[in-house]
């Protein structure tokens, strides 16, 4: 029998650098809110069985989308920290066994056979896979100051995407044993990399773009047109 693929996306963030009125993944772009367009591009792969969803507590975007009666989507609350809305989604997964696949919510551009690549690699790997984009231009460390200190190879180097896919009782674990050793967890793969695993980085499009800034929202309509239009 085939694994349970259950997607979590933390959702409990504001998104102060968006200078909205309102959290950045209820924003709108092509007729949708950013939030119902990323948990589509999820729910339109046949094997993600649901997706959980953590909202902040008392957050009143939420109940009023189509998505808070979808039989296939699950809201928990999210807490102050990525780290807590991850764990708060992965209380949801029954099976520790189960794949869950972390996607931010704001990153509505997923590409179907990007995400297929992912779930493919995930299943061959010991420990889980992520989507990632090559460093393509040149890189410079700053000294702090506003100036360059040098220029890092960019050989090697990726962007890491989402979204990221482990099993959920050792994507669990991982987080909290980087936690309680103090780890900066940036991602979910840096936990598992405190832990001594490796997980696999698969080449997603670039286009896979995260929501950050104003500027983004007119990119991310533009990537996204194109995307459904490509489906259809």
């Amino acid at each position: 029998m085939t694994e349970k693929i259950i997607a979590v996306v933390p959702a409990a963030g504001v998104g102060s650098r968006m200078a909205a009125d309102r959290p950045k993944q209820y924003l709108s772009i092509a007729g949708k809110t950013i939030l119902e367009h990323t948990v589509d591009r999820l729910l339109a792969h046949p094997e993600v069985e649901r997706v959980v969803i953590a909202i902040s507590a008392g957050d009143p975007y939420f109940p009023t989308l189509p998505l808070a009666s979808d039989p296939r989507v699950v809201r928990v609350d999210g807490g102050a920290e990525r780290a807590d809305s991850v764990f708060a989604g992965l209380a949801a997964v029954d099976d520790a066994q189960d794949w869950v696949l972390v996607h931010d919510a704001a990153r509505p551009c997923l590409h179907q056979d990007d995400l297929q690549r992912l779930i493919e690699a995930a299943r061959q790997g010991a420990h889980g896979a992520i989507l990632a984009a090559p460093v393509r231009d040149t890189m410079k460390r700053g000294n702090g100051q506003q100036a360059i200190a040098g220029t890092v190879e960019r050989a090697n180097l990726w962007h890491a995407l989402t979204p990221q896919m482990f099993r959920a009782g050792q994507l669990k674990q991982a987080l909290e044993q980087a936690l309680a050793e103090g780890a900066t967890v940036t991602d979910e793969a840096s936990a598992l990399e405190h832990c001594g695993m490796s997980p696999m980085l698969v080449k997603g499009r670039a286009d896979n773009l995260k929501v950050t800034q104003p500027e983004d929202l007119a990119l991310a309509q533009f990537y996204l047109e194109h995307i459904l239009r490509d489906e259809q």
